[in-house]
């Protein structure tokens, strides 16, 4: 079987278990967060933290418990890192820096997973598993509960009430996030990925000499990094490390689990509203990018340049034998249209085209289909902005679900599209004019540039993948990554509860011949263009410099 025709038979059979998955999955988690009843070990959690999840939540409050929750968990999370020496289970590694610990714990409770440590080299037991992959379940269930509060907003009139943080919080973590993971887990075990609490073992190489290895909890966090689109690795190579990722099967797995709730979202958004329809278009449009960015990237790493590629079947510096190019394609179109950040291959080994699409798919805004709920969210921002176009364009006060677009609306839509874009260029105009940088860059050139294109892009987007060449562990990546990530993700949050509570408010529009017909295939062209208008326009300039130069100039 060639190659291109293996890539093309993974990306079917994908797309026929997403098919599969969607309805099922996306009715169960509407069902979820529209329920008033709450599960006995769920009433314990709320006993435990002093919360009453029967209150409902205007959205000033409703944001109170996002960054307050977020605000404690950096806290606790920076704490067990800067202790890692006096705990248990620490394999004998020391304390992380305090500018290090600071950026790890802004960047999985920011639902980034970005890392600037080799995971197997630097934390012990309790902090991967009591410290990081606990933030992996409650960064993916926080990103799902302002989505669902969005979605009320929509659904809702007339009060500005958008439910209730905390029991969105738990029931998103108990409901939805655990059991899937913990099936996944089982799926990755038996077919090979390491599951225990080991210690460190002297491993002898084949051409001789030792090296040095320890255990770990990896199914179970592997499971979860994929599944809420976290994407932090147990080890430093992440999923192209046999012990996370062993076989193809495994491979396609887990890009299934990146992919499963993103898309089944729509459905829930559809349920939700009262119009499944209008969550088909969401699904169509963030479909149709999906495919076409997935094609662009085989046609780009299957190009034959030369002998090598000729014999390789493909670009194959960077990816792994086991899962050839057509599977490390797709694995690096979905990780960067989610949130996820996981590789199995290095993008900065792509092809300078193939390098430049996984940056664009975080610059879109990770919202095809993005990150567990942000990429939802993020969408739901983008079909306001096409509505008010399209109301510009025929001169009618735009309405997106019933509800008026007004001067309200747009501003706080406005305000969310520009947050990432400013934080990503204006953090690496910084960068690229300190001197210190160059020290920190593998490669000189475009190609030099992209590294830290795209470790701002990366963060500020949280997705946490990275051009490897960038050496980003020092005070200033550190630092201003982590900022980066916690401004990226909270930010936009305040103007998407913003907006919600300002739509819950409202009463309905009825529909009128000269609505626009929001779940119509127009629409979802409209949607499309209006995503990649905004990206281009956004970013051309930087990725001209970068991505685009070296790609013109290979």
């Amino acid at each position: 079987m060639s190659p291109v025709l293996a890539g093309v038979l993974q990306f079917l059979a994908l797309a026929v278990a997403l098919g599969l998955a969607y309805r099922p999955l996306g009715d169960y988690m509407a069902r979820v967060y529209s329920s008033d009843k709450h599960l006995r070990v769920e009433k314990w959690i709320y006993k435990a933290i002093g919360a009453n999840p029967s209150t409902e939540m205007r959205w000033p409050a409703y944001l109170r418990g996002v960054l307050a929750f977020s605000a404690v968990s950096v806290l606790f999370l920076y704490l067990m890192q800067r202790l890692q020496g006096s705990l248990p289970g620490s394999l004998g590694f020391v304390s992380i820096p305090a500018d290090q610990a600071f950026n790890t714990a802004a960047s999985f409770v920011a639902n980034t997973n970005w890392q600037s440590y080799s995971g197997e080299q630097a934390m012990g037991h309790v902090v991967q598993t009591g410290g990081l992959a606990v933030q992996n379940f409650v960064s993916a269930a926080v990103g799902i509960a302002v989505a669902v509060a969005l979605v009320r907003g929509f659904a809702r009139s007339r009060t500005g009430e958008l439910g209730n943080f905390w029991s969105d919080l738990v029931r998103g973590t108990v409901r939805i996030l655990l059991p899937i993971s913990v099936i996944g887990a089982v799926v990755l075990v038996a077919c090979g990925a390491i599951q225990n609490f080991s210690g460190i073992h002297e491993v002898g190489q084949f051409m001789g000499g030792s090296q040095q290895w320890n255990g770990g909890a990896v199914a179970s966090q592997e499971a979860i990094k994929e599944l809420g689109t976290n994407g932090g690795g147990y080890f430093n190579a992440n999923s192209a490390h046999p012990f996370e990722n062993p076989n193809g099967f495994t491979n396609l797995f887990e890009i299934f689990l990146i992919l499963v709730i993103p898309f089944a979202l729509t459905r829930t958004f559809g349920k939700m509203v009262g119009s499944v329809k209008q969550g088909y278009a969401i699904l169509a449009t963030m479909v149709t990018i999906w495919v076409g960015f997935t094609a662009l990237m085989m046609w780009t790493e299957f190009h034959h340049g030369g002998p090598a590629f000729d014999i390789a079947g493909g670009a194959m510096e960077g990816k792994e034998n086991r899962f050839g190019v057509g599977g490390s394609s797709i694995f690096a179109v979905a990780t960067t249209l989610t949130s996820t950040g996981a590789v199995d291959a290095f993008h900065s080994s792509f092809t300078g085209f193939g390098g430049g699409i996984t940056m664009l798919g975080m610059q879109l805004g990770e919202i095809a289909p993005g990150g567990t709920g942000s990429g939802l969210y993020g969408m739901l921002i983008m079909a306001i902005i096409a509505v008010f176009i399209a109301g510009l364009m025929v001169g009618r006060t735009p309405e997106y679900l019933g509800k008026k677009i007004g001067t309200r609306e747009i501003k706080f839509a406005a305000c969310y599209i520009l947050v990432t874009p400013a934080l990503v260029l204006i953090f690496t105009a910084i960068a690229m004019a300190m001197p210190s940088t160059l020290t920190s860059m593998t490669n000189s050139g475009a190609h030099g540039f992209s590294e830290v294109l795209y470790a701002y892009s990366s963060g500020a987007n949280n997705n946490g993948s990275a051009f490897a060449g960038l050496n980003a562990n020092t005070p200033w990546f550190n630092t201003s990554i982590g900022l980066a990530m916690l401004l990226g993700r909270f930010v936009p949050m305040v103007f998407v509860l913003a907006l919600a509570g300002s739509l819950a408010e409202q009463k309905p529009i009825p529909a009128t011949a000269g609505t626009l017909r929001t779940e119509k295939p127009l629409f979802t062209g409209l949607l499309v263009g209006t995503v990649m208008i905004v990206a281009g326009l956004t970013y051309f300039p930087a990725l001209a410099l970068g991505p685009l130069a070296e790609g013109l100039a290979s």
